[in-house]
């Protein structure tokens, strides 16, 4: 019974496991039996995320097509799925076969997405600028290569801020909460910061290692003030342990070797981080090697280099360098030149014999010139667009070596064609009236530098974005030339409000004004036209109103077109002005008028471009009338009862050639201007027929000022000049002399100038006396009530832009002011002056214009009785200034 028991049950194990056996090989294939079949069905499964469809497709295995078992179709298919690195196994089985027909089934295992991820180890605001960086989102799929840039990125992060040793690891650990997802852990381990302690350089015995390290512009060492190490160098040169130079006495300290000394032992450089980057010292390395050229060692080079480090924080840098010898100019030839002879070439050339040897500098002499000058300028300005030059090292003899200039001149090339693209606001003929580049005329690279500098100018365009395109064509001798500009915001906005005063001089004032810069007068009743506004034709519209409610209210229009006639730069100006101010009632009715004043101007004038000295020059003439009425107004003007013409005509002569980086920010060029105003010499004229006496204490001063007379002469001078990097230099000079006609009369009280203040608090007032407002920075108003005749003012100014784009202008400036005020010719003294400095930043937005302030200290207030008590120098001597619109002079 036993046996016949067990006999059954082993019976029974051995035929399920024969089943067993053949449920599963029939998912497999038995690869001794081979042959070729054709696919009649395939598809996926475990894809919970992805197109199954897709992955079809991306294995190449499609219904109908025959494939051989073995073969290549499988395993091709198996790893092109592989490198999508989307799974993390991929198999292909046969489900069935029947006859020739095979039935395939691709099982992938997706790999986990990702559902957060977190930062550990960081601040808050280095985390948040890191995430900025990462490329790691929820539904990612996380891949080995997301990881391997996952940690890059996190390790280049804070490489670029000098964390050296920084250590990322990357963990993931399933998501609970969602099925196939991981989070992502981000340990970071910043390490020390490492900097630059020194920078040391071996096998420099010509160049001082100083003037190397100098070169190496972003890899700097760091900041130090280290007195001790040069005491203890004047210990060791005092005991002969250091090797002198020729030039050294033994015990004596050089000064050329105490500056080097100072140098490594002293570094104030805040301004420059002292970071390691791999790239950027790549780069400086050339830098030495190209200022080694430059001095005539050619065949400088670097032999190699060590960088290292000392502990965790400070890194070292070894540079062993090769000087080679010093060479130099010695004969220069020139070989094809045709058109100008050998000696004018030379003097352009300007590289005498026995000069240092300087490839840059060659180069700058032949075709590298930025301000012109070169033998490429001599040439491309005659038109010979084809011209060029090959130097040559023909000769090395010893220290010294032979140049040739190959020149080939090419035939000259005439403008066939101008092209304008991508003013999609601005009429083509504004942009083409401004070009010196026309059709049928010779190429000269000067007038296409000088079309470049009239389309910038005219504000209408981005200068970044702008590109000047010859295009030229040697078979016929030709050269198409394209403008390719691109619009930028130019009309302005002005806006501004406040609550002030006491009473009745109280209330709300504000000021209202646009300034539309590129407007179309003859659109003006096109409705199409208005989008918001007609404009395109280049011409200028300004709109201000200024109120204080009743006390006060000015109105001012001003038009200006550009091109009268369309044929000829001929600018023809016209403005006018309304002002109105109240006085009230102070002991019986606080809101009744008492007085008041109205002056009404009108301004016309024409200003032509001259052809010489050069089309820099240009000279206008203008007429303005002034009318002024007075009703028991008693204020600072010089009489309450009365009326007052001021009837001038105006001359100027100017020179601008200045060059704009950025709206409002110049960096070269020079501005000039003379100018004259002049009236009718009234008391002369019809004095005959009133017979007044100018001296005589009865006569009011409505009745002497009737008809206002002088002759005034002003002088502005300014010079924008580049000096490092960005770094520009601006120097001006402004000065203003009021003379009279007849010396009865004496100065006029109109036309006089306020000097001091910050140019904005005394505006409306000195708009009132028709007089100039000139600023001090550092300073009050200086000049007395009655303003003054004579007046001279110089400003240094260091100006470094923070910002040169076009929709946000930003520079800071250091400067320092010096100027001065006379009320008679006799006590004029052009070297007594009130001297300021200080610092200020302007901003220069298009919508809105010019925003700034300044902060100036007056060295001389004593002087003039303005210095405040105290100790805190910055009450005593101090002034803040904010500056709105316009730059005041």
């Amino acid at each position: 019974m036993n046996t016949s028991f067990k006999t059954l049950s082993l019976f029974i194990a051995l035929f399920a496991a024969v089943l067993m056996q053949a449920q599963t090989s029939s998912n497999l294939f038995d690869y001794a039996k081979g042959g070729e079949y054709e696919i009649a069905e395939i598809r996926v499964e475990g894809a919970k995320y992805l197109d199954g469809r897709i992955l079809l497709t991306l294995s190449g295995l499609a219904v109908g097509d025959k494939i051989k078992i073995p073969g290549d179709a499988i395993p091709k298919a198996i790893k092109t799925l592989w490198k999508q690195r989307l799974f993390t196994n991929v198999s292909i089985e046969a489900e069935r076969i029947t006859s020739n027909k095979i039935y395939l089934i691709i099982h992938v295992e997706e790999r986990p997405r990702v559902s957060r991820y977190s930062l550990k180890g960081l601040k808050n605001s280095e985390s948040e600028d890191l995430r900025k960086k990462l490329d790691l989102r929820a539904g990612q799929i996380f891949t080995e290569n997301l990881r391997s840039i996952t940690i890059n990125t996190c390790k280049n992060y804070f490489i670029d801020k000098g964390f050296l040793s920084v250590d990322v690891k990357v963990e993931e650990q399933p998501d609970t909460l969602l099925s196939n997802s991981v989070l992502v852990r981000i340990t970071i381990d910043k390490g020390s910061r490492v900097k630059i302690n020194r920078i040391s350089f071996y096998g420099n015995h010509e160049l001082p290692e100083a003037k190397l390290r100098s070169q190496m512009k972003e890899t700097r060492e760091k900041v130090k003030f280290d007195l001790d190490g040069l005491f203890r160098f004047r210990k060791n040169l005092q005991r002969d342990s250091i090797r002198l130079k020729w030039y050294e006495v033994p015990g004596i300290l050089s000064p050329i070797r105490a500056w080097e000394y100072s140098a490594r032992h002293i570094n104030l450089n805040i301004f420059k981080t002292s970071k390691f980057k791999r790239d950027e010292y790549e780069t400086d390395k050339g830098k030495i090697v190209d200022f080694y050229n430059t001095k005539g060692f050619r065949d400088a080079r670097i032999v190699r280099d060590s960088v290292y480090f000392d502990g965790i924080k400070d890194m070292y840098i070894d540079i062993v360098v090769d000087e080679g010898r010093k060479y130099y100019f010695r004969n220069i030839y020139y070989n094809g030149n045709t058109k100008y002879p050998d000696s004018l070439l030379a003097k352009i050339v300007n590289i005498k014999r026995g000069e240092v040897y300087n490839q840059k500098l060659l180069d700058e002499r032949i075709f590298m010139n930025p301000n012109g000058g070169d033998l490429s300028s001599l040439y491309m300005d005659d038109g010979y667009l084809f011209f060029s030059v090959t130097p040559l090292e023909i000769k090395v003899e010893g220290d010294s070596i032979d140049i040739e200039l190959r020149i080939h001149e090419g035939a000259q090339a005439t403008i066939r064609d101008v092209r304008i693209m991508g003013n999609t606001k601005t009429n083509e003929k504004v942009i083409r009236r401004e070009l010196r580049t026309l059709p049928g005329n010779k190429f000269s690279r000067t007038d296409l530098i000088r079309s470049q500098r009239e389309i910038v100018n005219l504000g209408y365009f981005d200068p970044a974005q702008l590109d000047v395109v010859p295009i030229p064509n040697p078979e016929t001798g030709t050269v198409d030339i394209e403008y390719r500009v691109v619009e930028k915001p130019s009309d302005q906005f002005e806006l501004s409000a406040g609550w002030g005063g006491q009473g009745v001089n109280g209330g709300l004032f504000g000021t209202v004004g646009v300034n539309f810069t590129n407007f179309s007068i003859k659109n003006i009743i096109d409705k199409k036209a208005w989008s918001p506004l007609p404009s395109g034709d280049g011409q200028r519209l300004g709109i201000r109103i200024n109120s204080n409610g009743r006390i006060y209210q000015s109105y001012s229009v001003s038009f200006t077109e550009p091109w009268l006639g369309g044929k000829k730069p001929l600018a023809f100006d016209i403005a006018f002005n309304r002002l109105r101010a109240n006085t009230f009632g102070s002991t019986t009715d606080v809101n009744k008028i008492t007085g008041k004043y109205i002056s009404t101007s009108v301004y016309m004038g024409i200003t032509t471009r001259l052809k010489r000295p050069d089309d820099f020059f240009t000279f206008s003439t203008g007429l303005e009338f002034q009318h002024y009425l007075l009703s028991n107004y008693n204020t600072v003007f010089v009489f309450s009862d009365g009326k007052a013409t001021n009837l001038n005509l105006q001359l100027a002569i100017a020179r601008d050639s200045r060059e704009m980086a950025a709206p409002t920010f110049y960096n070269k060029g020079i501005y000039f201007m003379l100018q004259g105003k002049f009236t009718l010499p009234y008391s002369h004229l019809f004095n005959s027929r009133k017979n007044l006496d100018y001296t005589s204490p009865t006569l009011s001063d409505a009745e002497r000022y009737r008809f206002v007379e002088y002759h005034k002469w002003k002088i502005l001078f300014e010079w924008y000049m580049p000096v490092w990097k960005n770094l520009v230099v601006k120097t001006s000079a402004n000065m203003s002399f009021l003379g009279y006609y007849n010396s009865k009369i004496g100065y006029s009280p109109f036309e006089r100038v306020e000097f001091g203040g910050d140019g904005l608090s005394n505006l409306n007032m000195g708009t009132q006396m028709g007089r100039d407002i000139i600023s001090m920075r550092g300073y009050p108003i200086l000049t007395p009530t009655g303003g003054s005749p004579i007046y001279n003012k110089f400003s240094l100014e260091l100006r470094y832009p923070i910002s040169l784009n076009q929709s946000a202008t930003i520079y800071a400036l250091v400067f320092a002011d010096a100027g001065n005020y006379w009320n008679r010719i006799r006590d004029y003294k052009p070297y007594d002056l009130a001297r300021s400095a200080g610092v200020g930043v302007r901003v220069f937005l298009p919508m809105f214009g010019l925003l700034g302030f300044d902060y100036g200290f007056g060295f001389d207030k004593q002087r003039y009785g303005l210095e405040t008590p105290g100790k805190n120098i910055f009450a005593k001597y101090g002034a803040f200034r904010i500056v709105l619109g316009r730059e005041p002079e």
